[in-house]
C-alpha cells in the first residue's frame, strides 16, 4: 500500500491511499461470496453462481461497493499509522474515490481534520488565588443545626394551631386558569414543605396562617420562563384545602443526641469529628478551585485553533454521559428533550461553548506536558491503582487486571500526565 499526505492547512490534511491489485482482488472475492448467495439463476443451485457468470449477467460493479467497504476501513487505519506522531487525525474522514477498476489498485483520498498545534502563552508564575481552609465554631454549629433538622420529629399540629414556615402540610387543591381547571393543576393529600420552594412563587407564603380544614383561594403567576408554554406569565387561581399541619421537634444539643445520631458518646466528640470532616472538604474544595484557576488562565493565555470534529467529540460524549445519568434516574434523552421541548440539535448547541473550553483546555495541558518533558512513571501508574482499588474496594491486582483487559492503561496514563501537568502549573504558580 501507498500512502501520500498533503497538509491542507493547520487543521486539515489530505492522505491519497493506493491500494494493491492484489489486495482490491480479495475484497473483490470477499463481495462475491456475500452476493452470490444472495442471487438465483436457473441452473445453479443458489449460492454455487460462478463469478465469472455473476460477472458477464451484471458486470463486476456489481461487487465494487462490497469490496470497497471490505478494503477502505482497514487501509485507512494502516494509512494512519504510517503518519509523523505528531498529526494525529480527528473526526471521520472525508472520502473521495478516485480509482475503482478491476485488475488496477484501488485508490481514494482521505480528507480529515487534525489534532491542532498549540501556541502556549504564560503558564509559570500564574497567580492563583486559594481558598480559606479555616473551619470557625459557626460552621461546625451550621452543620449541627443541619443534623437536628435532619433527624427531627414530625409532631401532628392540633386543630387550633396554624400553618407555619417550615411545617409540613398536607393539602388538596385545584388549579386554574381563566375559570378552568389545568392538567397537573389537581392533587389530593398532597405533602408540602412551607418554604421549601416546591411551589410556584407566592403560592407557599399564602398558606401561612390558615388553619386546619380551612379552605382558601391561592392566587399566583407563573413564572414567564415556566417549562409548561401554555401556562408560562398566566395568572392562575388554587382552591385549597389543608388537611393536615406537622411541625419539627428539634432534639436537644447534648450527649444523647449525639450517641443516637452517630457512634459517638459525647456531643464534643461528634463536633470534632465534624471540624475535621469540614476541614477535609474545604481543602479538596480549595485544591479544586485552585486547579480550575491554573487550568483557566493558562489556557485564556494559549493560542489554539480548534477543528470541529474534535468539539463534536466533545458533545458526544457530553451528552452520552447526560443520558446515562437520565437512565439512572428511570428517563431517557429523548424523553428528556420530548419534556423539554428541544431537539437533539438545540441541545448541541446549547453546549458549543462549553466543549470547546473543554477541548481547549485539554490541548493545552497536553502540551505544556509535552513542552516541559512530563511522563508518567511506573511509580504514578501504582498510585492510581491503588486509589482506584480503594474507591472501588477491590484488589489493587484486580483493579489492574480488568483495565488491561478493557485496553485502558493508555487512557489512564493520559490522565495521570494532564493531572501533573496541571501539578506543575500550580508549584510554579504565586499563589494568594
Amino acid at each position: 500500500m501507498q500512502v501520500t499526505t498533503e497538509k491542507l492547512d493547520k487543521k486539515q490534511i489530505e492522505l491519497t491511499i493506493e491500494v494493491d491489485e492484489q489486495k482490491f482482488e480479495e475484497g473483490l472475492q470477499y463481495a462475491y461470496k456475500k452476493i452470490v448467495k444472495q442471487i438465483n439463476i436457473p441452473g445453479f443451485r443458489k449460492g454455487k453462481v460462478p463469478r465469472k457468470i455473476l460477472e458477464q449477467r451484471f458486470g463486476v460493479e456489481i461487487f465494487f461497493e462490497d469490496a470497497v467497504e471490505y478494503i477502505m476501513p482497514q487501509a485507512y487505519l494502516e494509512a494512519v499509522e504510517t503518519l509523523d506522531e505528531s498529526i494525529v487525525p480527528v473526526g471521520k474522514p472525508e472520502i473521495d474515490i478516485v480509482q475503482l477498476e478491476p485488475n488496477k489498485p484501488f485508490i481514494f483520498k482521505a480528507k480529515v481534520e487534525i489534532k491542532p498545534e498549540v501556541e502556549l502563552g504564560e503558564y509559570k508564575g500564574l497567580e492563583l488565588e486559594k481558598l480559606d481552609t479555616a473551619v470557625t465554631e459557626e460552621d461546625v454549629n451550621k452543620e449541627l443545626e443541619q443534623l437536628r433538622q435532619r433527624h427531627a420529629q414530625l409532631e401532628v399540629v392540633g386543630e387550633e394551631g396554624q400553618v407555619e414556615n417550615g411545617d409540613f402540610v398536607v393539602i388538596d387543591f385545584v388549579g386554574k386558569v381563566n375559570g378552568e381547571p389545568f392538567e397537573g393543576g389537581t392533587a389530593e393529600d398532597y405533602t408540602l414543605e412551607i418554604g421549601s420552594g416546591t411551589f410556584i412563587p407566592g403560592f407557599e407564603d399564602q398558606l401561612v396562617g390558615m388553619k386546619l380544614n380551612e379552605q382558601k383561594v391561592i392566587e399566583v403567576t407563573f413564572p414567564a420562563d415556566y417549562h409548561s408554554e401554555e401556562l408560562a406569565g398566566k395568572e392562575a387561581t388554587f382552591d385549597v384545602t389543608v388537611k393536615e399541619i406537622k411541625r419539627k421537634k428539634l432534639a436537644e444539643l447534648d450527649d444523647e443526641f449525639a450517641k443516637d445520631i452517630s457512634e459517638f458518646e459525647t456531643l464534643q466528640e461528634l463536633k470534632n469529628d465534624i471540624e475535621n470532616k469540614l476541614k477535609k472538604r474545604k481543602e479538596e474544595n480549595a485544591q479544586n478551585h485552585l486547579r480550575e484557576q491554573a487550568i483557566a488562565k493558562a489556557s485564556e493565555n494559549a493560542q489554539v485553533d480548534i477543528p470541529q470534529a474534535m468539539i463534536d467529540t466533545q458533545i458526544d460524549d457530553i451528552l452520552q454521559n447526560f443520558d446515562l445519568r437520565l437512565r439512572s434516574q428511570g428517563l431517557s434523552l429523548e424523553k428528556f428533550l420530548q419534556y423539554s421541548q428541544q431537539t437533539q440539535e438545540s441541545i448541541r448547541e446549547q453546549y458549543q461553548e462549553d466543549a470547546k473550553k473543554a477541548v481547549k483546555n485539554q490541548l493545552v495541558l497536553e502540551a505544556i506536558a509535552k513542552a516541559e518533558g512530563i511522563e508518567v512513571e511506573e511509580e504514578d501508574l501504582e498510585k492510581e491503582f491503588e486509589r482506584l482499588a480503594e474507591m472501588y474496594n477491590q484488589k489493587k491486582e484486580e483493579i489492574k487486571e480488568i483495565l488491561t483487559q478493557q485496553g485502558q492503561i493508555d487512557a489512564i496514563k493520559h490522565s495521570i500526565r494532564i493531572d501533573k501537568a496541571v501539578d506543575f502549573i500550580i508549584a510554579n504558580a504565586k499563589i494568594n
